[in-house]
């Protein structure tokens, strides 16, 4: 597993940039993300009057398997391993998931091309004239589809990392409180590669946030804010 708390490519750490454009911001100020859980079912309680003839079965879960694209550890060619397109990871915590884009294998600072330390989900879009995807700490990658599609909710985690405008959450104007110490980010993006021109507008806030996420917005990330609510 690679070194962690590696900082952000061209990060702005706890200064609010308002509707210019700006690295990204990782939560605290930092950048890196994602120690993995694990799913526990309980066992059948044992009692009197209940045989294994008349216990109910437990029911299979309705939420679709994850289909794994690629580990969540480890650095992956482009092209070879892995192919350009866009990826999810979910279930990531206190931003001890971090990833790379990389235009060679050098290692060096001059090679990357974007980078991020997660909490919650992070998408990524990989490009054809990427060289090397680095993953490290973080959930297992699923491909995601170019279209948007999905049930959008009107709710979302302050610490929740990037949703997807249009598939995980509605457009509308959505409304964080309580957030101290302007650790509450918030960034409206136009796609997934992490650049800097990808970025329509991002906040640093200390008590209530207050954004418009436009139907033509591709994500929205937020990292150390209050839970979001949709307002309008």
């Amino acid at each position: 597993m690679g070194m962690k708390g590696k900082i952000a490519l061209g990060a702005v750490v706890g200064v609010a940039v308002i509707g210019a454009v700006s690295a990204n911001a990782g939560s605290n100020g930092n950048s890196a993300s994602g120690a993995k859980g694990t799913d526990t079912s309980a066992s059948a309680e044992r009692g009197s009057g209940t045989t294994k003839s008349d216990a109910k079965p437990h029911a299979k879960a309705d939420k679709p398997e994850k289909k794994v694209a690629f580990q969540g550890d480890g650095d992956f060619q482009v092209g070879t391993d892995i192919k350009p397109g866009t990826y999810r990871t979910t279930g990531n915590t206190d931003d001890m998931c971090y990833w790379e884009r990389a235009k060679d294998a050098s290692g060096e600072v001059g090679s990357l091309i974007a980078n991020d330390n997660v909490s919650g989900t992070s998408y990524v879009t990989i490009k054809a004239g990427d060289k090397l995807f680095k993953s490290s700490g973080c959930e297992d990658w699923e491909a995601v589809g170019p279209k948007a599609s999905g049930a959008p909710a009107s709710r979302m985690k302050g610490d929740g990392g990037m949703y997807r405008v249009g598939a995980d959450i509605a457009p509308g104007t959505y409304k964080s409180t309580g957030n101290t110490d302007d650790t509450c980010y918030w960034e409206r993006a136009k796609d997934a590669t992490h650049s800097m021109n990808s970025i329509v507008a991002n906040n640093n806030v200390t008590g209530t946030a207050i954004v418009t996420i436009s139907a033509g917005d591709g994500y929205f990330k937020t990292t150390g804010c209050g839970d979001w609510k949709k307002t309008g």
